[in-house]
């Protein structure tokens, strides 16, 4: 019995701890420094002044794979890159892990998907991902032009892994930047991610 609770205190004390080490909404979003997939250095520090959307993303998940078998994610891409948005997808499957890519596998997939993202970076040590607390894929989040966190979790409000349930979701991630933009509160400024496990 008290080794069982001795598990139990580590594994809170551990759950805890994982918690701390998530960005909250309302601060500055942590800097980092990672290579995207066409070898150029991507900084957030670099994207001072402009809004930024961070998209957790492995390439055979299911829930990642809907949103892209259509366009769908494309399409909000290009709608806000389009508007000045910097939308910057990461990848942080570890080598040897489900989703892991080396830099010319994963150009091949931004080609092969026609994303429309600002670019694709590589976190293979995993260290963003732990930072931020990204926990699924896809797992998103939103920073404002002074750097600032603003949103964070899921991309909808249906978790599915099924494209036509799309239409009838509540996209988070464009409403917290329309919000942002017409300079009203964020409704729903946290969600739940909801996806598969990021690979670490």
């Amino acid at each position: 019995m008290n080794h069982y609770k001795t598990l139990i205190v580590t594994f809170l004390a551990c759950t805890s701890m994982l918690l701390q080490a998530a960005v909250q909404n309302g601060a500055a979003a942590p800097d980092f420094v990672l290579t995207d997939s066409a070898g150029v250095e991507r900084r957030i520090s670099d994207f001072k002044g402009q809004y930024v959307v961070l998209e957790w993303t492995r390439h055979n998940c299911p829930f990642v794979i809907k949103y892209y078998e259509n366009g769908d994610m494309q399409a909000l891409q290009r709608e806000l890159t389009d508007a000045g948005v910097v939308w910057l997808q990461i990848a942080s499957s570890a080598p040897g892990k489900t989703g892991y890519l080396t830099a010319s596998q994963a150009e091949a997939v931004r080609k092969a998907t026609e994303t429309h993202s600002t670019a694709l970076l590589l976190d293979t040590a995993g260290q963003v991902g732990r930072t931020y607390g990204a926990r699924t894929t896809p797992h998103m989040f939103l920073i404002n032009p002074e750097a600032i966190v603003i949103y964070q979790g899921a991309i909808d409000s249906i978790k599915s892994a099924k494209s036509e349930d799309i239409a009838k979701a509540t996209n988070y991630v464009k409403a917290a930047y329309a919000s942002a933009i017409a300079g009203e509160p964020i409704e729903q400024s946290t969600t739940t991610p909801y996806g598969c496990g990021v690979k670490y």
